[in-house]
């Protein structure tokens, strides 16, 4: 197993392999979902930010150094990180390499 497979791997769902979501929201036209990723016993802030332009679904990842204890921690504070990046961003943040 590599060593970003062990980093950021804690949080795929066993089925399909994709991030399992912890949270989601509506806001402001974006969709944002808070995803799982662990690092040992804590959780990192980890995220997607999705606005659909016409027919395009454009999504933003975000991940950041906060660790949390728990899984309800760092789904409240991702879904809080990403209104305060939508609020700051908007669509700029489409445009971004952050």
């Amino acid at each position: 197993m590599s060593f970003f497979s062990k980093l950021f791997g804690g949080g795929k769902d066993a089925a399909s392999g994709e991030p399992k979501i912890l949270g989601q929201e509506d806001y402001k036209g974006y969709k944002i979902e808070a995803i799982q990723m662990k690092q040992g016993s804590e959780f990192i802030l980890a995220g997607n930010i999705s606005k659909n332009f016409g027919e395009e679904l454009k999504v933003k990842k975000f991940v950041r150094a906060d660790r949390l204890s728990s899984a309800e921690q760092a789904s409240e504070t991702a879904l809080r990180k990403a209104r305060q990046i939508i609020d700051q961003e908007g669509d700029r943040l489409f445009d971004t390499l952050y």
